[in-house]
């Protein structure tokens, strides 16, 4: 898969999409194939840090104790303090989980935020995950950890032999959408058990819009000796 090539399907995709009085998201979806989802090692959960941003702001909330106070401050929308969890209420963190879509915690105190949360976030996939570089040491600067995680995305298919998530607003660059989808694919090609072979079809579209097939150069020299 190319960059030109994606570029094009991101073309047809805005084509099969009407103007809407929103902000659209570019997405990605990966059809596989030859996938046993019961097997845990053909499931995919995983974190995957894009070259550009995705258009969308991320919200991250910092569970900490008072060492990591004045970085959360800096850096972090929201921050909770280990003294106020037993102050919440189950719609709190409800709410909470619904709000933010990374929590990060500091290492020492996980077995608090465990008691406090796991019930609520585990099912939601939101408690803090190493794999995303979220649970940190007493003395981390929160700063960058916050940065890396405005381009950060979580990829899952444990389910249905399908991948689908977001590679930017309607308003990005093709380059930057590009270059995302590259990221994504190359990422996910890795983790699949026979790599390309699992992979039925690549699409790209707008959300209300039809999606725009990805052709690969094979898949487009196939289609021009049928047309002759």
């Amino acid at each position: 898969m190319e960059k030109n090539q994606i570029i094009k399907a991101l073309e047809k995709a805005k084509e099969n999409s009407q103007k809407r009085n929103f902000r659209q998201t570019y997405d990605l979806i990966i059809n596989l194939k030859g996938m046993d989802m019961k097997k845990a090692d053909h499931q995919i959960d995983t974190f995957i840090s894009l070259p550009h941003f995705r258009g969308k702001k991320t919200k991250v909330c910092a569970l900490i104790g008072p060492e990591l106070e004045a970085s959360a401050k800096n850096s972090c929308d929201k921050y909770i303090l280990a003294d106020e969890f037993p102050k919440l209420q189950k719609k709190d963190i409800k709410n909470l989980a619904d709000e933010f879509d990374f929590f990060v915690a500091q290492a020492n105190i996980m077995a608090k935020i465990a008691t406090s949360f796991g019930r609520i976030f585990g099912p939601r996939g939101k408690m803090p995950n190493p794999k995303a570089g979220c649970v940190v040491p007493p003395n981390a600067n929160l700063l960058p950890l916050y940065e890396k995680l405005q381009k950060t995305i979580r990829v899952s298919s444990k389910t249905a032999p399908i991948i689908q998530c977001g590679i930017g607003a309607e308003d990005s660059s093709p380059e930057h959408l590009a270059e995302n989808t590259l990221t994504v694919y190359n990422s996910i090609l890795h983790l699949l058990p026979n790599e390309k072979n699992n992979i039925k079809d690549v699409l790209v579209k707008l959300t209300m819009g039809k999606p725009a097939r990805i052709e690969d150069a094979k898949q487009e020299l196939k289609k021009k000796k049928k047309s002759k």
